[in-house]
């Protein structure tokens, strides 16, 4: 179904910029792994992030049910750690997926990666064409798609890297104003 290759543009460039910090910062994911009770090495996460990069890469220029599945695999992974460490109450400072300190998961994060595992699934299933053939499109539809899937990106990266620290800055912020 092509209404779905801008969100399943957007779960693969997702994927890019997770992959990217975790190849470039793994500390973060590291510690939320062992938070979780898993113990692995960094030269690991950084292997794991290179290889985020590469599915996502492929998925956004190639397209097809490859790609589709290994995008739906790693977000049903992120989707899952998520899901136990909210479950569990794993005092997370981060989930690790943008390899910053101060990105800690939340019910938002976990529907928007519930939703990049559906959609990527569906791409798995019916295979999606790659941003090159959508832009190659003779109807012009291709332009607005990569407007919207940049947007769609951005908006993405500011609910889940953004939006959490802010909710707890205002939050805290508006105690110390009630405070007597």
């Amino acid at each position: 179904m092509q209404s779905l290759a801008g969100p399943f543009a957007v779960a693969a460039g997702l994927l890019v910029l997770g992959g990217e910090s975790k190849a470039r910062r793994p500390d973060s994911t590291v510690r939320a792994l062992g938070a979780a009770g898993a113990r692995v090495p960094a030269a690991l996460v950084r292997l794991f992030g290179a290889a985020e990069v590469a599915i996502g890469i492929s998925a956004v220029l190639v397209g097809g049910r490859l790609p589709g599945a290994l995008v739906a695999a790693s977000y049903a992974g992120f989707t899952a750690f998520v899901a136990v460490a909210l479950r569990r109450r794993t005092p997370l400072a981060s989930c690790g997926c943008f390899g910053r300190p101060d990105t800690p998961p939340t019910a938002t994060h976990l529907a928007i990666i519930a939703a990049g595992t559906a959609v990527a699934g569906w791409a798995a299933v019916d295979p999606l064409p790659g941003i090159p053939a959508v832009l190659a499109d003779p109807t012009g539809g291709g332009v607005p798609l990569l407007a919207l899937v940049g947007l769609g990106l951005w908006l993405a990266y500011l609910a889940l890297a953004v939006l959490p620290t802010v909710r707890g800055g205002t939050v805290a912020a508006m105690s110390r104003l009630e405070a007597p």
